[in-house]
């Protein structure tokens, strides 16, 4: 049975993406806030809360056709920074493993890493990673060499890069997305 404060917390929630929703219309012009409120579960709201606890900044876009609630955050949400991309990464460092894993952390929040050209879509939308940088989804045959992708956000253009899976920074993190069907 759903307690009173999970309904008002959630309810809260609610209230937030709302907001959100309404102050950025320019990155869902197509959409109207009664039609995505709809779709919103309670499974949804339970990750889309996550997302927000972990200063994702959710907000909702129609990417290939599909409704997704993304990391809109300006910059590469905090608590997720310093992060290698995966657990064979992480525990393939000989020395100074961080505490988690990009993948990892995504799981535990119940999101996927975001893909190059859902990163590419956003960026289009509105610049975001001005002065971080996160790690996107990699493909297999970069990931099996030991690389991982990043992007970010400099000179009014968006960049892609590679990195060592196993690398880490304060200022990179990740974003991810939780498709709405």
């Amino acid at each position: 049975m759903i307690k009173a404060k999970e309904i008002l917390y959630m309810n809260q929630i609610l209230e937030q993406l709302k907001i959100r929703f309404n102050e950025n219309k320019e990155r869902h012009p197509e959409l109207h806030w009664e039609d995505v409120e709809k779709k919103l579960n309670q499974k949804y709201l339970n990750i889309i809360s996550e997302m927000e606890k972990y200063d994702g900044e959710p907000d909702v876009i129609m990417f290939h056709d599909e409704l997704y609630y993304v990391d809109f955050s300006k910059e590469t949400p905090k608590p997720r920074t310093s992060v290698c991309y995966d657990e064979e990464a992480r525990l393939s460092r000989k020395k100074f493993p961080p505490e988690t894993s990009a993948e990892a952390f995504a799981k535990k929040i119940g999101i996927t890493l975001m893909n190059e050209n859902m990163y590419r879509y956003m960026q289009s939308l509105e610049p975001i990673d001005l002065k971080t940088s996160s790690w996107i989804k990699t493909p297999d045959d970069i990931r099996s060499l030991g690389g991982a992708l990043f992007g970010d956000h400099r000179y009014k253009t968006t960049f892609i890069y590679h990195n060592g899976a196993d690398s880490y920074y304060g200022s990179r993190g990740f974003r991810g997305y939780l498709k709405i069907t």
